[in-house]
C-alpha cells in the first residue's frame, strides 16, 4: 500500500484506519480473458458454424460489498443482431457468498462444476450452461460482458423454466454491487 498523508490524516480524524477509509473495489478478473481483449477460440461456441471449444473461462472476484448474501453471473452480448435484446450466453444464480471464483469449465450444461447451491438459467441457445461467442461472420467484433452481481438475498426465487430476462430483472432488483469484465470476439468474412 502506498502511504497517502491526506488519506491517513482524514482517516485518523474520523477514528478509522487507512484500510477502513478505502473500501475494497469489487472486481471480476479472468486468467483467460484480458479486459477489452479478444476472447480465445477455446471459449467460443461449437455450433452454428463456430468451431470453438465452448469452454467457460475461469473467473475470480474480490471486494464484494458488505451485506452480500449471494452472487449471480450474467454473460451478455449487447451487439447481437436481435433487434435490441442482445444475446444471453451464460446465467448463473445463487452462487454462495463464500465463493470467490469459478474454475475453467464450470459452465457445463449439467451444472456439475458449479458450486453447491448454484444453478444455471437457459441461455439464448436454449439450454442452461455456458454458450460461448459465435457472432455472425463479417460483423465487427462483438463485446461479451461478464457481469458479476453481489446480491442482498441468499437465493433468487425463480420459477422453474424462468427466462433469462426474468432472471436478469430479479438479479438487478436485488443487486447491491456489480463488477464487469468485457472481452471481444469476431469472425472474419
Amino acid at each position: 500500500m502506498i502511504f497517502n498523508p491526506l488519506a491517513h490524516a482524514l482517516a485518523s480524524a474520523a477514528g478509522l484506519s487507512v484500510a477502513d477509509a478505502a473500501p475494497a473495489r469489487f472486481t471480476l478478473t479472468s486468467p483467460d480473458i484480458a479486459p477489452g481483449a479478444a476472447i480465445a477460440n477455446e471459449q467460443a461456441y461449437d455450433s452454428f458454424g463456430c468451431t470453438g471449444g465452448n469452454l467457460s473461462p475461469a473467473l475470480a472476484w474480490s471486494g464484494a460489498p458488505p451485506g452480500t448474501q449471494s452472487f449471480a453471473l450474467l454473460v451478455h452480448d449487447p451487439d447481437a443482431p436481435t433487434g435490441g435484446a442482445g444475446w444471453w450466453h451464460w446465467l448463473v444464480i445463487d452462487i454462495p457468498a463464500g465463493i470467490s471464483g469459478l474454475p475453467k469449465g464450470a459452465g457445463r450444461t449439467d451444472g456439475s462444476r458449479l458450486p453447491a447451491g448454484a444453478s444455471s438459467i437457459a441461455t439464448d441457445y436454449g439450454v442452461p450452461g455456458y454458450g460461448g461467442p459465435c457472432p455472425p461472420v463479417g460483423d465487427r467484433p462483438h463485446r461479451y460482458n461478464f457481469t458479476l452481481y453481489a446480491l442482498k438475498v441468499a437465493r433468487l426465487e425463480l420459477p422453474k423454466g424462468a427466462t433469462a430476462s426474468l432472471a436478469g430483472y430479479l438479479v438487478n432488483a436485488n443487486a447491491i454491487g456489480k463488477a464487469t469484465l468485457t472481452g471481444t470476439y469476431g469472425r472474419a468474412g
